[in-house]
């Protein structure tokens, strides 16, 4: 038996492979293929489009697959959410659909916006948040350069946004925010009843929460004398209290803890006026709660 898995084509394939990297799976992708191989016969993967994802796995084409939460609401997909997995493109964080206007547009507010053209690829759910606000506009669907169109081809956009930067070079500015989105892993809800495959997703999301709560965060061993053990202590931060093993000389310690990794160039330092010797930074894969 295998679990037919789809992995999402365009701007979230290289942070997917990446994340399953770090969760134990290689995953290797062909520019001429869509179906990449991975080192556990158990899978079988195939690349589709984050947009038509939710759609497939509804169908049964894909038991699961990874896509946007924005993309199963505009698909009205009936799937199951196996995990949120908080990452994106660039950020591994939330990503934003906002509504968006030139710069010197008059709009203040989605109500400004009756009988205007918003242009979006998220045609559905733009539509149903300007009937939730009593708004009638045209909807335009967009095949890409969305930034472009205002004002001249459409009044307002409706587009996805991590850090605003792209909206800002083209002088547009934020009215509202649509909904946030974020990558999921779901299931067709036929696979999620059958035991076998059930388990398979059960295992690698505890793997991909795994390898996202490692995101950022960096293992570090040292040695102590017991007198300098407050000392030391004293510097380290912690996902939990430290642990403290006895070395087989009585009067020492080791230390082993976890840490962010943008703290550690400023807290070897300090780690070593307080006493500590032997100090190894280690990069983690995953950490499993």
């Amino acid at each position: 038996m295998k679990l037919k898995l789809g992995i999402p084509k365009g701007s979230l394939e290289n942070a997917t492979i990446d994340l399953f990297r770090r969760a134990g799976f290689q995953i290797t992708a062909s520019s001429r293929s869509y179906f990449p191989a991975i080192d556990d016969p158990e899978i079988e993967c195939m690349l589709i489009r984050a947009q038509e994802m939710a759609r497939y796995v509804e169908d049964g084409v894909l038991d699961a697959g990874l896509t946007g939460r924005d993309w199963v609401l505009e698909n009205e997909a009936d799937v199951v959410t196996v995990v949120d997995l908080i990452y994106a493109k660039q950020s591994f964080g939330k990503v934003r659909w906002v509504l968006a206007v030139p710069e010197s547009s008059p709009v203040q507010s989605v109500k400004d916006l009756e009988g205007k053209i918003i242009a979006t690829e998220l045609v559905g759910a733009t539509r149903r948040y300007l009937e939730k606000n009593g708004v009638r506009a045209k909807v335009e669907f967009s095949w890409g350069a969305t930034e472009v169109k205002p004002p001249h081809l459409a009044d307002a956009i409706v587009e996805v946004t991590e850090t605003g930067s792209s909206l800002r070079a083209n002088k547009l500015r934020i009215v509202e925010v649509v909904m946030e989105s974020n990558t999921q892993l779901v299931a067709n809800r036929q696979a999620w009843e059958d035991p076998w495959k059930r388990r398979k997703l059960e295992d690698i999301r505890l793997l991909l929460e795994g390898a996202i709560n490692a995101l950022g965060k960096v293992g570090l061993m040292l040695n102590v004398h017991r007198e300098q053990l407050p000392a030391v202590l004293g510097v380290l931060p912690a996902l939990k209290n430290p642990t403290v093993s006895p070395l087989s000389d009585g009067e020492w310690l080791a230390v082993n803890t976890i840490l962010d990794e943008s703290t550690v160039r400023s807290i070897i330092p300090r780690l070593k006026e307080a006493g500590a010797q032997g100090i190894v930074e280690y990069p983690l894969n995953k950490i499993v709660m």
